[in-house]
């Protein structure tokens, strides 16, 4: 669980203007990814937003809050999300580490230097799918996943 920052100016715009209507927004796109979130719960407050449910795998935990962090108007992401097994067990898992995109970067560069190797651009691909859904595609204040390798 925690408060995880990003660039408010960055991303979707919900079609909404009340915080009920960007909540609503919001978990159209975690469904939309197929996102398998127990109980979700989204509530928007200004510019920040809670999230509360249950999730198998932190993986998933990381891109629900990689995908509200990356709609336009949010600053604050903050995470109730619990990851547990089958069996009900909840997994203490590590905190997420998340990238932000500064202009002139790439997968690839991100890369380098991040694992000094840039051809896990692919790895980082595949970490922020359905997000993303070409490796060349990414933008200025968005928020990247980066798995650890």
């Amino acid at each position: 669980m925690g408060l995880f920052p990003f660039t408010k100016s960055a991303g979707k715009k919900p079609e909404g203007v009340s915080d009920a209507e960007k909540a609503k927004f919001m978990e159209s796109i975690i469904k939309r990814f197929n996102l398998n979130v127990e109980g979700l719960k989204i509530e928007v407050s200004g510019d920040k937003v809670s999230v509360w449910g249950k999730v198998k795998d932190p993986a998933v935990k990381e891109k629900v809050i990689m995908g509200l962090g990356n709609i336009d108007g949010v600053a604050e992401v903050e995470d109730f999300i619990a990851v547990s097994t089958a069996e009900g067990k909840i997994i203490d898992e590590s905190t997420p580490e998340f990238y932000t995109v500064k202009k002139g970067d790439s997968l690839s560069k991100i890369a380098k230097a991040i694992y000094g190797n840039p051809m896990k651009y692919k790895e980082l691909f595949e970490a922020n799918k359905p997000m993303l859904k070409d490796p060349n595609l990414i933008y200025p204040g968005q928020a990247l996943r980066i798995p650890k390798l």
